[in-house]
């Protein structure tokens, strides 16, 4: 059905902080961090935007796919933290890496990525795209509330991406959204307008760290089963499991649940933290390149995040 993925790519920025950097920042230790997280450092940005680690992730995956940008029909960046509102994300790859078609982005928060290569499926199964180029791009440096020691050690910067184009590789997918921001928000600036008399929120990610992990490990956990109930399969069948790097322990719990050995489960979650859209991406992208990933195996890639949101796609390499 639909697609399959002729390349990937992704890019970090050089600057890592280490748990015990922030130790000295906020009331916390390597030890604490990695025992409740599993992350050990995050890269974070000092001079570049969202924008440019999609330019680089995309550049990375147009050479994994072997085609030139202006080959592309299409351009899907997911992001929650674009430096601009406009131009977008994907707008900007699409002028630097000198493509000539459509592009633009979609917010699905930690989803993001996986709603996005969905809807690059739509376009490709209706015959209005060939080859689509999916990003996953965030800055999540800039959200952060550096003196909350609950978040500013889990997220990171960065980006990954995917070329796509038509095949049969696209075996069964799930999407879901329930709306409210009672577990995850991040309120956005409010403005300058005289006549707005609304409450001014900090432009900071709040999470309620409890009820996330429950409805990660939920989410994980269910749609994993009904994409590969979907696809025909059993969970014995899933060759690899490429999850959304949020922490340690979700993915531990999850494996569990599933009687999916752990060594099915790509983890990258130590070296970048938690970088919302771009953590699948990323992840993906540092299976493929690392030659455990083969053609013909059966991967299923999982995500889950603010919105509420979630999404799971089992697919043919």
């Amino acid at each position: 059905m639909a697609i399959k993925f002729l390349g990937t790519g992704f890019y970090v920025p050089e600057r890592a902080v280490t748990n015990d950097e922030l130790s000295e920042m906020v009331d916390t230790s390597d030890e604490w961090i990695m025992q409740r997280v599993g992350v050990s450092r995050r890269r974070v940005s000092t001079y570049e935007t969202a924008s440019d680690f999609a330019f680089y992730a995309a550049k990375s995956a147009l050479e994994s796919a072997n085609i030139n940008a202006e080959d592309l029909d299409l351009i899907i960046a997911a992001t929650i933290s674009s430096d601009t509102v406009c131009p977008t994300v994907a707008g900007t790859v699409q002028s630097r890496i000198g493509a000539k078609c459509p592009a633009f982005d979609i917010n699905s928060a930690c989803s993001g990525f996986l709603f996005a290569l969905d809807t690059a499926v739509s376009f490709i199964t209706r015959g209005t795209a060939k080859n689509v180029l999916v990003i996953g791009a965030e800055r999540l440096s800039k959200l952060i509330d550096w003196t909350d020691r609950s978040t500013c050690v889990i997220f990171g910067d960065g980006a990954g991406a995917a070329v796509v184009t038509s095949g049969d590789g696209y075996l069964a997918s799930t999407l879901y959204t329930s709306g409210g921001n009672q577990v995850i928000e991040i309120p956005a600036y409010v403005g300058a307008s005289p006549f707005y008399k609304g409450e001014e929120k900090k432009p900071f990610v709040f999470m309620d760290g409890q009820e996330t992990f429950k409805f990660a490990v939920s989410k994980i956990v269910n749609d994993i089963k009904y994409v590969t109930e979907k696809a025909g399969l059993s969970l014995s069948d899933i060759d690899h499991v490429v999850t959304h790097q949020a922490n340690i322990r979700i993915i531990d719990y999850a494996s569990k649940r599933l009687g999916i050995p752990r060594e099915k489960f790509f983890v990258d979650i130590e070296k970048y933290g938690n970088t919302s859209a771009a953590s699948v991406p990323i992840a993906l992208a540092e299976l493929n390149s690392s030659g455990l990933l083969k053609r013909g195996e059966t991967v299923v890639l999982s995500a889950f995040g603010g919105g509420l949101s979630s999404a799971a796609c089992i697919i043919k390499w």
